[in-house]
């Protein structure tokens, strides 16, 4: 099969294109024929070694795919040969075969495409956990959402309708922002231009925000720090921006609460609490009410150039790479 192998820590530019011997599923995985991976940020990551998982070399990164069932181990029991899937993978995606394990391995609609499908397991069920279990979101709150035309920002913006929310988009540039809306936020906020602070107490009445999703950090996290009203909850979800540090003296005098929100913790920890995840996530999709953004599609000899328009800022919404 075809692949894109990693032989040592470095860049993505030295990833290379090569045949390798398809993976062998042993009692406790599943092997999937890939229709589609989507890019993350986190692959170039991987690839420099500085990831916290750090595969034995050479290995074919990949986070996030769909396809088709080809074999089960004799242990797997959620999903058998022929079915749609999306999986989370340790790596291995991009390539024309990979392996995953059963409890991170879900069967999607039938009405589901496998673009839309690899959008899911990193982007929309990061965003879910973090704002339905972390954030306590209620119908009737407002939250606002930094870096909300990324790919993991836009998943927020959607999550947040689908829940109740009055949604306030914070992004770069007047084009991110028409994109968080075309996706149902209420208000935007261009911070590379305005105080997201002042606008975010403009548009509240001074009462500031109860929940905000932040896959930013960095010198934002103040301003947005100092966003959240009485009782608000900031969600740390990613630091492409860097990694702030919280006075803990702000969090006290307005009740306030930094939520970190890893994925992997409730892979590991609470699988009930995801399943519950993906359950309302594919109830919402087939609803309408979430709209996977795929904007640009690109074949799997185009893998570096998929991961660098992330790593560059060149993209908004999710990049997907076909075998």
């Amino acid at each position: 099969m075809r692949a894109m192998i990693c032989k040592d820590w470095g860049s993505v530019e030295d990833l290379t294109l090569e045949d390798v011997p398809p993976p062998v599923p042993g009692d406790d995985d599943i092997l999937i024929e890939i229709a589609a991976v989507a890019a993350n940020f986190a692959d170039a990551i991987m690839i420099s070694g500085k990831y916290q998982t750090k595969p034995e070399r050479p290995f074919s990164p990949g986070l996030e795919a769909s396809g088709t069932v080809l074999a089960c181990g004799k242990d797997v029991t959620n999903c058998k040969p022929g079915d749609r899937v999306m999986a989370m993978l340790a790596y291995g995606g991009y390539a024309e075969q990979a392996l995953a394990k059963p409890g991170d391995t879900f069967v999607i609609p039938d009405a589901m495409s496998f673009e839309d499908a690899a959008t899911f397991p990193v982007a929309y069920m990061s965003s879910h956990v973090a704002i339905r279990w972390e954030g306590r979101l209620q119908p009737g709150e407002t939250m606002l959402v930094l870096g909300a035309a990324g790919g993991v920002g836009l998943t927020a913006v959607e999550i947040g309708k689908a829940m109740g929310a009055r949604v306030i988009a914070g992004a770069s540039s007047p084009e991110k922002l028409a994109a968080a809306a075309e996706h149902g936020a209420d208000d935007g906020i261009d911070y590379s231009k305005k105080s997201l602070k002042d606008r975010v107490m403009e548009l509240t009445d001074g009462k500031g925000v109860d929940v905000c999703f932040d896959p930013i950090g960095g010198d934002l996290f103040d301003s947005a720090l100092s966003s959240l009203g009485w009782g608000g909850r900031i969600l740390l979800v990613g630091f492409v921006g860097g990694i702030p540090q919280i006075p803990a003296n702000r969090l006290l005098v307005k009740n306030r609460a930094a939520h970190g929100s890893s994925l992997r913790h409730f892979r590991w920890n609470q699988p009930d609490k995801l399943r519950q995840s993906v359950d309302e996530l594919f109830g919402w999709y087939e609803e309408g009410k979430l709209h996977p953004l795929v904007t640009h599609r690109l074949p799997l000899e185009k893998t570096v150039e998929a991961i660098g328009m992330l790593t560059g800022r060149k993209a908004h919404g999710k990049i997907i790479v076909t075998p």
